[in-house]
């Protein structure tokens, strides 16, 4: 005889656990492959003529930052090293740590861009500790006048 319980009722088991697995993961559109705990934290929007994404990376050396683009996907990735204050001048010699909030080491995010998004058309730049890229959009996904005759 086995020890496992199985419900009568499936679809209701099933229904159950898609609201569980929907608690667990939702608030996050498909389109950012990222979890809640996941760096740099990103704000996406659009233009008329372009897409924007901001990632929040302060204490990063630009030059330790990789954007590129590859199938519709724009990644980010890169590599933040202890803050400063850990590394020079602080006294951290018989201090046992028991919480740490920044993150270090090495990260990626990845963004999946609409179809209109012009791959040919990326800009970057790193201004006050947020990385700023602008994707243009493609000419023929705007909308136009059309004369009718």
């Amino acid at each position: 005889m086995s020890d496992l319980y199985f419900s009568t009722d499936l679809f209701g088991e099933l229904d159950r656990l898609q609201r569980q697995m929907s608690g667990v993961f939702g608030g996050f559109p498909a389109s950012l492959r990222a979890s809640r705990f996941s760096f740099p934290h990103i704000n996406v929007g659009t233009t008329e003529d372009s897409i924007e994404i901001v990632a929040f990376a302060p204490g990063i050396d630009p030059s330790k930052l990789d954007v590129s683009i590859d199938k519709g996907l724009l990644t980010i990735a890169g590599e933040r090293t202890a803050a400063p204050a850990a590394t020079k001048g602080a006294n951290t010699e018989g201090v046992r740590q028991y919480a740490q909030e920044r993150f270090n080491g090495t990260f990626r995010r990845v963004v999946e861009l609409p179809q209109q998004a012009d791959p040919d058309k990326v800009q970057a730049r790193y201004v006050d500790g947020c990385l700023l890229i602008t994707v243009g959009k493609r000419e023929a996904s705007k909308p136009r006048a059309i004369t009718i005759q």
